[in-house]
């Protein structure tokens, strides 16, 4: 991350909270669910919070919000310490989970009920959602909202000491079933769970809940800016009750929050990416066609790439929906720079250069990057029988074809013109090879007789060419706004069936040979690969030679 965050409306807040406290440190988190894998909308979080730290000198932490332990697994608690640090956004202030607070979330709750700001409820959770009104109705009070403090406290006890079963009963915060903001209709704040934690193993059988503990965990840990996304803008005001009535904190963290990351053809449902990956429409969580991190990872990404992304999206309160080309466009950009350039053939056609001797064998030198001659160049070989690409071939060609034609010459990348002459066919029809002859007085020079050559396609020889596969990705999804479902249908009903084609027995220089998993490369004429970091010999494409959104 060499770039640093612009300034925006968080940095202007902070700004004014520092000339009132110049000595203010700031201190920010990234507090994960450890309940899927980290996606690029965990991205744009990421960066704001770790990006704002370092720009005033602060610390960033990541805090674990492991509250739920239905749903939480020591895979995703590894996956996202893996993709964080992958990104480069190493917690400067420190790792800490959500669960090295339940001590004090629960001392606090029992100063709540002391304090007659919270009250053990017997509804259902049909019930409560039942009496928690709209919002043109106000709630209705719970017929155990003013039970004793007492009966309170040995009631949370009891729910505490494992007593009663799921669901039968809740602790609720007391404030206000009239509240024009539901959130703060007698919210529930603690909850019976009969499931084993995976850091707490059996201690707790009641939870707290997220809107509760959160302010308490950013409290203990001293963070000053609680940055999170629009969706929990109307759970502020709860935020700040909870820090208000649970005691004094010296800093008091500020909750603020910015527009969440929206992108075309793409779905950040931690549910709905789970569904796919255990009914097995996708390879896994790091499926390339998938928008986690470390699908973006395995596809050939770069940590700059996705932050110089969310940089250029930008950092503001109002929502937005970005063309995934813009994304593309980062990666393309990036890797234009510094990818080497190398040759793959997707759909090989045999050429013969017959008056080509053969057991000749010559090498040509090719650049490793055209613009940048510093990169060195590496030898290609050259014998009578090569590989070109159908798509460079056409018997009956359309007007303008500047490729190889019948009676057409066209030249070889770095090596020579040729000329076809005949097309020899399989029984069915299929093309067997194409014979041609090389005008051997043009080795990287232009006839002699000063004829003008259109076309350059590229080449492999067949003696050394390696097999390889080739994976083309799509987006996964047809639609382009994922969040204007039309009524009655689901993602589902929108999955791309061209989302992955598969390339068998491509053909790849030698050189390539010795690439390893993650390397990236330049296939020429085509798009950008990434050699798969979880199968051998495949490729994945990262994206195309060319942008295909609209630029400003």
């Amino acid at each position: 991350m060499e770039e640093t965050i612009g300034s925006n409306f968080i940095h202007d807040i902070i700004d004014a909270d520092l000339r009132e406290d110049p000595n203010l440190k700031i201190h920010t988190r990234f507090p994960p669910e450890p309940n899927g894998y980290l996606h690029i909308g965990s991205a744009k979080a990421i960066y704001i919070n770790v990006e704002t730290a370092r720009k005033y000198g602060g610390l960033f932490n990541l805090r674990y919000d492991d509250t739920n332990p239905a749903k939480e697994d020591v895979e995703y608690v590894e996956s996202i310490y893996e993709d964080l640090t992958w990104l480069g956004a190493t917690p400067t202030g420190g790792v800490f989970y959500g669960s090295d607070y339940f001590d004090k979330c629960y001392e606090f709750a029992v100063k709540l009920i002391k304090d007659g700001k919270a009250y053990v409820c017997d509804l259902s959770a049909e019930e409560l959602r039942a009496t928690r009104g709209t919002l043109t109705e106000k709630g209705v009070e719970s017929p155990y909202r003013n039970r004793s403090v007492e009966e309170n406290l040995d009631l949370f006890e009891r729910m505490r000491r494992g007593e009663f079963p799921d669901g039968a009963k809740t602790l609720r915060a007391k404030i206000d079933m009239a509240s024009p903001n539901i959130n703060m209709r007698d919210p529930a704040i603690y909850r019976i769970v009969h499931t084993a934690h995976h850091r707490q193993g059996d201690k707790w059988c009641i939870y707290p809940l997220y809107d509760y503990a959160h302010p308490i965990q950013d409290a203990l840990e001293g963070i000053t800016h609680s940055l999170c996304s629009l969706e929990f803008e109307n759970h502020r005001p709860l935020y700040d009750w909870v820090l208000d009535n649970v005691g004094g904190f010296d800093p008091r963290p500020k909750q603020r929050e910015f527009a969440r990351l929206n992108i075309t053809n793409t779905v950040m449902s931690k549910r709905y990416l789970r569904s796919l990956v255990e009914n097995g429409t996708v390879d896994g969580w790091d499926d390339p066609r998938l928008p986690t991190i470390c699908a973006l990872r395995r596809r050939g990404y770069t940590p700059a790439s996705i932050f110089r992304f969310v940089r250029e999206v930008g950092i503001a309160k109002n929502e937005s929906l970005v063309d995934i080309g813009m994304l593309e466009h980062c990666i393309r950009d990036e890797l234009g720079e510094v990818a080497p350039r190398r040759i793959a053939i997707k759909n090989p056609i045999l050429v013969e250069i017959t008056n080509y001797d053969e057991g000749r064998e010559e090498t040509f030198a090719l650049p490793n990057h055209p613009q940048k001659p510093e990169l060195g160049t590496r030898e290609l070989p050259f014998t009578r029988e090569i590989y070109v690409d159908a798509d460079d071939f056409a018997e009956v060609p359309p007007p303008k074809f500047f490729r190889l034609k019948p009676d057409g010459e066209v030249r070889l990348m770095g090596a020579y013109i040729i000329r076809c002459n005949e097309i020899v066919k399989n029984p069915d029809g299929s093309i067997a090879r194409i014979l041609c002859t090389a005008d051997l007085e043009t080795r990287n020079n232009m006839p002699a007789d000063g004829r003008k050559i259109k076309g350059t396609i590229h080449w492999l020889s067949a003696k050394y060419a390696k097999d390889t596969t080739l994976m083309l990705y799509d987006n996964l999804l047809t639609i382009e706004n994922p969040g204007d479902l039309p009524e009655g249908k689901t993602y589902n009903d929108y999955l791309n069936p061209d989302s992955l084609k598969r390339v068998e027995h491509a053909k790849i220089e030698p050189s390539l040979a010795d690439a390893k998993p993650g390397d990236k490369f330049q296939f020429v004429r085509d798009g950008y690969y990434c050699l798969d970091t979880k199968y051998e010999n495949t490729f994945n494409r990262v994206v195309g030679l060319k942008d295909s959104f609209p630029k400003k």
